[in-house]
């Protein structure tokens, strides 16, 4: 498989130009100063997540919450719903009411998602939209527990990366010699 080259480490988001992508309303909130400085992340995050919906086919979303907070937030939310009393990267919460267009939140650690770009040697903004993206599958019902079910959904994360001009993130990584 082709490796695609990693973009310069930079603080600015990527230019994402998608064209034709269904106006998905993504309220986005920031709970962590570390967010805001990652510049041109917030539009990019949108378009990301709305080009991975297009992608999966999804239909009738009219929209979803992206939580941008701090890595005791997450911890939080993964003790009250997961019962495990640690931060984590990512999770997501589908909205249960199948007569509703709502699809569910997001919410992504700052701390715990900067920890991980480093040691992969990525850029932070990403990874961080590959989080998003990861997140929006799992909205959508794809799962990752089994092993098919994990192929399905990191061809169709990696397909969804690759056109948004990001590196395939299960690609094995060099990470940078200190």
């Amino acid at each position: 498989m082709k490796r695609l080259k990693q973009r310069p480490r930079s603080r600015t988001a990527p230019k994402i130009k998608l064209a034709k992508i269904k106006p998905v309303k993504i309220d986005l909130v920031i709970d962590d100063s570390g967010w805001r400085r990652l510049r041109g992340l917030e539009p990019s995050l949108r378009r990301a997540v709305r080009y991975a919906l297009k992608a999966a086919a999804a239909k009738d979303v009219r929209a979803l919450t992206l939580l941008l907070a701090g890595d005791e937030h997450l911890r939080a939310l993964n003790y009250d719903f997961r019962g495990k009393n640690k931060a984590t990267n990512v999770l997501s919460f589908a909205h249960s009411s199948d007569n509703d267009s709502y699809l569910g939140d997001i919410a992504i650690a700052y701390g715990v998602a900067s920890r991980e770009a480093l040691a992969e040697g990525k850029p932070l903004v990403d990874h961080v939209i590959h989080l998003a993206v990861h997140g929006a599958l799992h909205l959508l019902g794809y799962d990752h527990e089994a092993r098919r079910d994990a192929e399905k959904m990191e061809a169709l994360e990696t397909k969804i990366l690759r056109d948004l001009g990001i590196a395939d993130p299960y690609a094995p990584c060099r990470k940078k010699a200190a």
